[in-house]
């Protein structure tokens, strides 16, 4: 290892980076604007670090942790170019308090919103050590943090948490094993937002540990190769409080998750090469090229479009909006993207206006790009199947789904033919508004969830999360009508051999009933009630004045009950 850096090995390892990761995260920060190099001897740089010691109130820091945090010269100093970060087994009394083990926690006096970090480092291993790469929002409220006396207004998990890299908790994986985590308000603690990766040799070889964190997702990397990214499809307080400024932390703690700490255990360190943190400075005045959007597949509830524009900075945001709906999505220059735009009405015009910026802020010169699409007749409800489209990963066999209305409740249920994925948990996604819920694993890869208090003839939209060691992958979201079996409300056929027409309607809809009292229900795509009444075996109900869409008429007899999907024109 050389000790100390030049200008010309700066340049070197960011043309590395940057050839690497370019085509892998989604912006690519070039220019260097905080770091620490550690090149001198003796005490570490108390322009770029804080020492915390403040012990939490109750006398002991979080997780079970045994340790004292010092400022102390044998638990943090400069040595030959490294930073070392140690931590022993001593008796040590601060604050009221005696322990039997010491180490350190350092705070960054520098923090930033968007960009790259890089840590060089060598890890302990030793049983009971729990070393750290980690970063916390600059106004999180922690009595004794570096920020908190001006910043600190946001109780964690709001403030948000990003564990760049985390070691020794993880007790069923591989002694190599470091994970990458987010803790957020919709998930913390065990949050399931985190993704893992499987090094070589930590105790004695070195690894840059990195993030890169961008306005539309964070990506982890080792060795300039991603293993997870975060990228939430809703952003907002829950999901996504990563939109404010954030500072860097680096420190060992002893037990708590970590385990028993060995009788034997004298000290272990954590060895650092460098921090640096990169974003991009230069003003940016190129605005996407080549922009291109078109129309694709168009089924009775999507339109596909297809995306493609160019950008320096490496990515590029498409924003779309329709009716009254916005969205966005972003992808690497000059690669095609396909958005799926769901939930929308069979047999219905619609206008999308398609725009492309860059991360700055630059807009393509062909902004709005207008395109038009009708929806075709939707005939089908997904009930059950097996598919292998992904809204988030992917899949490499696939999965199965099905979903059963018993009542007012449904039954989802999942099962991820994937056998390449170990250590796999489930979750429902509620696509609109968006929540997340954990399933009940039923036996192997099989989990399931039952929603209640549906409303019959209501349209849900539901997608799985994944989530295995190592990764995640989300499934496409399924529109499932409540209530319907997937046999029933076929157009102008019945078991019952009643008969509803024509269908697409534009103003009348006759209907041809067995009995002479039957009482028919029309609901619209919400489950809103249009019409209840009792009627005569042939009846005209007139649909003229109702609005375009989907509506779902009910038939009650001495027959039985029939559902059926009616389309208005």
């Amino acid at each position: 290892m050389i000790q100390n850096k030049t200008l010309l090995q700066l340049l070197f390892s960011f043309f590395l980076i940057t050839q690497f990761c370019f085509a892998q995260v989604d912006v690519v920060y070039k220019d260097l604007v905080w770091s620490d190099e550690f090149t001198t001897n003796g005490a570490v740089n108390s322009n770029n670090w804080f020492h915390q010691t403040q012990i939490p109130a109750g006398g002991s820091w979080y997780n079970n942790e045994l340790q004292h945090y010092t400022n102390s010269s044998t638990n943090s100093f400069l040595n030959s170019g490294f930073l070392n970060i140690v931590s022993k087994k001593e008796s040590f009394t601060d604050q009221g308090v005696t322990k039997q083990y010491t180490s350190a926690r350092l705070n960054s006096k520098f923090a930033f919103k968007y960009g790259r970090v890089d840590v060089r480092a060598k890890l302990p291993t030793e049983s009971g050590t729990w070393p750290a790469i980690w970063m916390l929002g600059k106004n999180t409220n922690e009595d004794g943090g570096y920020f908190d006396a001006t910043y600190g207004n946001t109780n964690w998990p709001a403030s948000g948490e990003i564990d760049i890299m985390e070691h020794g908790i993880f007790p069923s994986e591989s002694i190599n094993f470091i994970q990458s985590a987010l803790h957020t308000p919709s998930s913390n603690g065990n949050t399931v937002n985190k993704g893992g990766v499987i090094a070589s040799d930590l105790a004695n070889n070195y690894h840059i540990y990195s993030m890169n964190w961008s306005p539309n997702q964070i990506s982890f990397l080792l060795d300039n190769v991603i293993y997870y990214t975060y990228n939430p499809t809703v952003k907002d307080a829950n999901t996504w409080p990563f939109d404010k400024e954030q500072y860097l932390l680096l420190n060992i703690a002893m037990g708590g998750f970590a385990g028993t700490i060995s009788s034997n255990f004298v000290q272990s360190s954590m060895v650092i090469d460098y921090v640096r943190v990169y974003q991009n400075t230069t003003v940016d005045t190129q605005a996407p090229a080549n922009f291109t959007a078109t129309i694709g597949k168009i089924t009775g509830s999507t339109v596909e479009l297809l995306l493609n524009a160019t950008d320096d900075s490496g990515n590029v945001t498409y924003t779309i909006s329709y009716g009254t709906g916005t969205t966005s999505t972003n992808s690497a220059t000059g690669v095609q993207k396909s958005l799926i735009i769901s939930n929308l009405f069979p047999i219905t015009d619609y206008t999308f206006s398609v725009s492309a910026t860059d991360a700055t802020g630059n807009a393509s010169p062909n902004n709005p790009i207008v395109l038009t699409a009708k929806t075709t007749v939707n005939t089908t409800t997904e009930c059950s199947g097996t598919a292998t489209e992904a809204s988030q990963g992917l899949f490499t066999v696939g999965y199965k789904y099905d979903f059963q209305t018993s009542g007012t409740d449904v039954k989802i249920t999942f099962e991820l033919l994937d056998t390449d994925k170990s250590g796999v948990v489930a979750y429902l996604w509620k696509q609109t508004p968006f929540s997340e819920s954990q399933m009940a694993n039923v036996s192997g890869n099989i989990f399931t969830k039952t929603i209640t208090g549906q409303t019959i003839g209501s349209t849900i939209n539901y997608a799985v999360k994944f989530a295995y060691a190592g990764g995640l992958s989300v499934t496409k979201y399924f529109s499932y009508v409540v209530g319907n079996s997937c046999t029933l409300g076929v157009e102008n056929s019945s078991e019952l051999k009643q008969f509803f027409y024509p269908n697409p309607v534009e103003n009348i809809l006759y209907l041809q009933l067995l009995d002479d009292q039957n009482k028919i229900i029309l609901t619209d795509i919400l489950g809103k009630k249009i019409v209840e009444k009792l009627v005569q075996s042939t009846h005209n109900l007139d649909m003229s004045g109702f609005k375009p869409g989907l509506y779902f008429l009910k038939v009650k007899n001495s027959n039985g009950i029939q559902n059926i999907k009616i389309i208005k024109k």
